[in-house]
């Protein structure tokens, strides 16, 4: 028997392949039907990519010329997927916290780089800028944020909200604090596992009445372990800051935690790297500078990851003295270290709204002006 092309095509009409609405030949899935005597190819391409799918359009193709048109054909179905194209990566995770615009992860491989310091400055310099900002201390168990801004001795005070009980955070200079330091004695050890470091975190996060925010800082601990992976699947992180010294064993450690944040599982922006005691200029020389870790090292990380190099921090006395006696360094006015901060602050903002911009974010803000750094909310 000699088959007809548009005998075939007819009967096709009468089913539809996975995932389509109408009939497989008016929805484009058959993309070609070639007949010679008794046998016939028939091409198609469907959606759905599982091999269920596959051989299920198959075989209601071969049964289904068979029963409309010739029980005898030779048929040979070739069937193409087309699947829909990916999610991009970097897609949110996690619970989002009502109110809370930006979460942005400080984080560094090793102990010791600065990045609490780091951390604190960006709080306090956001705020100048007039961001509603607040910081976790995630560092369960080196919780050093509470002595920088000067609240070692505050307790949070317990809030009514929508019926439920909330810690109502910390506040000074501007910035909304939570500690595991608040609800430990100084000189006490925290000795936990990781579900319970986790569990308290959780707490912290989730039963905080933080308002309204443009930022929340996390200052997560140093390393790749259990809390990052904890916070990361609790929370929606819009992008990761990575803090390092120019010195070659933190930059090992950096790249592992940059390295930690792009593996597929996880897929948390990177904003970029901060260099930090990049350089130490005496103040009788200001014109000096001596290099006492290492120059520029994590510039070149930055460059050879293809991550945005966010600036870098001087050595410089009074940012640790000032960050001991719990008044942020960038806080002063007309200084290097002001200028410094502010920088790298603009900067970390830039990523942000590029971010926000370019992948799926939790509520994106725009900068209308650099100098006041408004925060709008975007449509």
């Amino acid at each position: 028997m000699k088959l007809k092309k548009q005998d075939i095509l007819n009967a096709l009409k009468t089913i539809t392949a996975p995932g389509e609405g109408e009939n497989m030949v008016d929805s484009g899935a058959v993309t070609n039907v070639v007949t010679f005597a008794d046998e016939v190819i028939v091409d198609i391409t469907i959606r759905n990519p599982s091999l269920q799918a596959r051989k299920k359009t198959e075989v209601e193709i071969l049964q289904t010329i068979h029963k409309k048109v010739y029980e005898k054909a030779k048929i040979k179905v070739n069937v193409k997927v087309d699947a829909p194209a990916a999610a991009p990566k970097n897609e949110i995770k996690g619970k989002a916290i009502p109110g809370i615009q930006n979460i942005v992860a400080v984080a560094s491989g090793k102990g010791g780089v600065g990045k609490s310091t780091v951390t604190a400055n960006l709080a306090v310099t956001l705020a100048k800028m007039g961001f509603k900002v607040g910081v976790l201390d995630a560092d369960i168990y080196g919780p050093s944020i509470p002595i920088m801004f000067d609240v070692a001795n505050e307790r949070p005070l317990s809030v009514n909200v929508d019926g439920k009980s909330k810690m109502k955070p910390v506040e000074n200079y501007g910035v909304k604090v939570l500690s595991i330091g608040f609800f430990t004695k100084p000189d006490q050890a925290v000795i936990w596992r990781g579900p319970m470091a986790s569990k308290a975190l959780n707490q912290m996060i989730f039963d905080a009445a933080w308002g309204e925010l443009d930022f929340l800082l996390l200052d997560l601990p140093p390393g790749t372990g259990d809390i990052h992976l904890s916070i990361m699947q609790a929370l929606p992180i819009t992008g990761a800051v990575v803090v390092s010294t120019p010195q070659n064993v933190a930059l090992a450690d950096a790249k592992k935690g940059v390295a930690m944040f792009q593996q597929d599982s996880i897929n948390v922006p990177v904003l970029g790297i901060i260099e930090n005691m990049a350089y130490f200029t005496p103040a009788e020389l200001p014109e000096n500078k001596y290099y006492i870790f290492g120059k520029e090292g994590a510039k070149h990380l930055a460059e050879d990851l293809n991550v945005p190099f966010l600036g870098e921090v001087p050595l410089i006395q009074s940012i640790r003295e000032a960050g001991d006696l719990g008044r942020p360094a960038a806080m002063q006015t007309a200084t290097p270290i002001e200028a410094a901060f502010e920088a790298i602050t603009r900067d970390v903002v830039q990523q942000v709204v590029n971010r926000n911009e370019a992948l799926p974010a939790t509520e994106a803000i725009k900068i209308t002006t650099m100098a006041g750094c408004s925060a709008v909310k975007k449509n």
